[in-house]
């Protein structure tokens, strides 16, 4: 083999293309993931909070 078919090969070959589109797509998997469950725990939080301060007496709606 020459040194041009070895570059010609390298230019034309594909397949590392799939591992870096497998990459991205779970990056944004892993990243949409996180930011609702960032959101899930706020909203949580937020709940856990309202109905807490609802047990110790005070007149709150936790139903928003």
């Amino acid at each position: 083999m020459d040194i041009k078919n070895l570059i010609k090969e390298f230019i034309e070959d594909e397949s590392g293309l799939t591992a870096v589109e497998y990459a991205i797509a779970g990056g944004l998997v892993v990243g949409g993931m996180i930011a609702a469950f960032n959101t899930l725990g706020s909203n949580a939080t937020d709940k856990i909070k309202c109905l807490a301060s609802a047990v110790n007496g005070a007149s709150t709606d936790c139903s928003s």
